[in-house]
């Protein structure tokens, strides 16, 4: 069967409309009896769109004394129909949310404005890029056929290029963070690749995955969970290296004498702090998105190891370990490229405020001071925080 057959055959060509509900009534189901009596719920819309538009159409009755999901639609709330051509036949499929989703985006975007300004417009548009390439590259891609690590190679390494450069500028730390970067992300795909394979992941034990794979089987679903826990470790590896340079630079402007040993020593001080704290964050996104998966397997009689055995919670440990391996190599590789790399740093810019100058005198005291103290003080991100007058 072709690709459009298979799909098909799962319901996945069946068509979406938006709709807007009537009217809703409850009462005896059409079936109900003296003997079995049963209430139902019976919803009216006029879909926007096909066949019907603009025309009034009832939907099957919804039991209400079965147990599961019933909609529970209001006169005037938009939903979306499904609608299957070879029969005519319409059904419930979701709410219509687009509007809702518009207007967090909008906020979203004001938020990020009114913050970040120039640079917060720059990112939205490397969010952007960053969705159409996902969109419109990777997926079409892996459906044509190719190699779905292959594939998340390329965009990987072009998200990364355009969203460092659109969000950073074109500053040599931003150089710096790229290559760390892209160097920890290939030590994460070779620590995924080696553990995924030992684990022997199919990657078809969720739902997705077993629908895909029946529509489209000649994807390589191992390959895919590869590509995915690497554009996964991504963001977070763009977060840490860029702190990185932005911390080593600091250092070289506030005391170009500081040989590379020491910028070294004092970025893995401040870096330490920051993995800590972002490997939680990947842990808590990963489970947070698990939650329900969870909270299933708890309710089970099965051990918490051969709960963490199954393939649906194994892959999401997997990621978390090896994402966070490579967030943790990230920060000595980025430092060392930095120190090494980074050059003199940049003079003072003719336009520096006072405030600014005073700043930088702050952080040579402070350098001064914890060379005095032998380099027992550790270093922190408020003393070598970025500076907000420099385009990087």
């Amino acid at each position: 069967a072709t690709v459009a057959e298979a799909a098909g055959q799962v319901g996945m060509t069946t068509q979406r409309f938006a709709a807007e509900v009537e009217s809703v009534r409850e009462g005896p189901c059409s079936y109900s009896t003296a003997d079995n009596p049963q209430n139902c719920r019976t919803v009216v819309f006029v879909p926007s769109d096909g066949p019907d538009v603009h025309t009034a159409v009832e939907l099957p009755e919804f039991n209400l004394d079965q147990t599961g999901f019933v909609p529970d639609p209001a006169p005037g709330d938009r939903i979306i129909v499904g609608y299957e051509p070879s029969t005519g036949f319409y059904f419930y499929a979701d709410v219509d949310r687009r509007a809702t989703l518009w207007v967090l985006a909008g906020v979203f975007a004001v938020f990020v404005l009114v913050l970040g300004r120039f640079r917060g417009l720059r990112s939205l548009v490397s969010m952007v890029l960053t969705g159409l390439v996902l969109v419109g590259f990777v997926a079409p891609s892996i459906l044509d056929g190719h190699e779905p690590l292959l594939v998340a190679v390329v965009a990987a390494a072009v998200i990364a290029f355009a969203g460092f450069y659109l969000t950073h500028g074109p500053a040599p730390e931003t150089t710096i963070a790229l290559a760390g970067t892209l160097g920890s992300l290939g030590l994460t795909l070779g620590i995924s690749a080696l553990f995924f394979g030992a684990a022997r992941f199919t990657g078809v034990a969720t739902e997705e995955g077993a629908i895909l794979s029946f529509v489209s089987g000649g994807i390589d679903l191992s390959s895919l969970l590869l590509a995915g826990a690497m554009i996964g470790a991504l963001g977070a590896l763009d977060d840490v290296t860029i702190t990185q340079a932005a911390t080593v630079a600091e250092l070289r402007r506030a005391d170009p004498a500081l040989p590379a040993r020491r910028l070294i020593a004092a970025g893995l001080r401040v870096g330490r702090a920051h993995i800590a704290s972002t490997i939680n964050t990947l842990l808590l996104a990963y489970v947070g998105a698990a939650m329900p998966l969870l909270l299933l397997f708890a309710v089970s009689d099965q051990s918490w190891g051969m709960v963490a055995n199954s393939e649906l919670i194994a892959v999401e440990i997997a990621r978390t370990l090896c994402g966070s391996m490579g967030l943790v190599a990230s920060v000595p590789l980025t430092t060392a490229l930095a120190a090494v790399l980074g050059g003199e740093g940049r003079p003072a810019l003719a336009g520096d405020s006072p405030e600014a100058r005073a700043r930088d005198s702050s952080r040579r005291v402070l350098l001064r001071r914890a060379r005095a103290e032998g380099g027992r003080r550790p270093a922190s991100w408020d003393d070598f925080a970025p500076r907000e007058d420099l385009d990087f």
